[in-house]
């Protein structure tokens, strides 16, 4: 399927490895120019230079990239200072780290909700305006599973994600909906990522288990018997990023292999 979307200009946040990089490669193979964004300049650049070298093929895609922390105004202003006009936007940042909500201070929530909340909404307040002047605009905000089902451990993330989920119910259904513009929020479930094994770990530290036995357990629950692959991920982000999903607007899309147990 052609998606409709080569030529665009997308910037992917957190993307030199994960979630990130799995959506700036589905960008790329749709021959949709990409500014990858993430704070290690290292790994950053073997990304960028492993999507030229494997991805970009007959596309002929762009691939810009910045070291940059995308939480922090200076950030920010480091990657418009490259591009400032974009079609897509991928919002993604480190989620907090696990652990209990007794030993997390005031400065622990204000860093969660900063980077997992105010950040996205800097993000679309920068870039919302031009896409509608455009006509054509495609906002996706990688969030968590546990926006749906929270985790005890996760409460950090749990809280500053749903903030953000409240206020993109609201600012997706605003006049920019008409002009072209879609907000969704896409929520992984258990996938195969470094994220994904920092959680094992603090399951492990707080129930004194060996990390295998935490991780088999995991994978049991969910019905697909599998972890989440980072390509079938940044497929999903894609379409959504498509011409063909323009009428998907303001949607929490799970992808979890089935593990959330609701109708709704």
């Amino acid at each position: 399927m052609d998606l409709g979307i080569a030529g665009k200009w997308a910037l992917v946040c957190g993307a030199s490895k994960g979630l990130g990089f799995g959506c700036a490669q589905a960008l790329v193979r749709e021959g949709v120019n990409v500014l990858i964004v993430a704070r290690g300049a290292a790994v950053l650049h073997a990304s960028a230079t492993k999507l030229v070298a494997d991805d970009v093929g007959s596309t002929g895609a762009t691939v810009l990239f910045v070291a940059a922390d995308i939480t922090t105004p200076e950030g920010r202003s480091a990657v418009f200072a490259i591009r400032r006009d974009f079609d897509i936007v991928v919002t993604n940042a480190g989620g907090p780290p696990p652990g209990d909500f007794r030993d997390w201070d005031r400065d622990a929530w204000i860093k969660a909700v900063d980077a997992n909340m105010l950040t996205p909404i800097e993000l679309i307040k920068a870039t919302v305006d031009g896409m509608a002047a455009r006509g054509f605009g495609r906002i996706i905000n990688i969030t968590s599973s546990a926006v749906k089902a929270p985790i005890d451990i996760l409460g950090l993330s749990n809280g500053a994600r749903s903030g953000l989920t409240g206020f993109v119910a609201g600012v997706s259904r605003s006049k920019l909906a008409a002009e072209g513009v879609t907000i969704n929020n896409l929520l992984p479930g258990a996938f195969d990522t470094d994220r994904l094994k920092g959680v094992m770990q603090g399951a492990a530290q707080k129930t004194g288990q060996p990390v295998d036995v935490i991780t088999e357990a995991r994978r049991k629950t969910i019905p697909a018997q599998r972890f989440g692959q980072v390509e079938e991920f940044g497929a999903i982000c894609a379409f959504l990023c498509s011409q063909h999903a323009g009428y998907i607007n303001g949607q929490n899309v799970l992808a979890d292999g089935g593990a959330y147990p609701g109708a709704f």
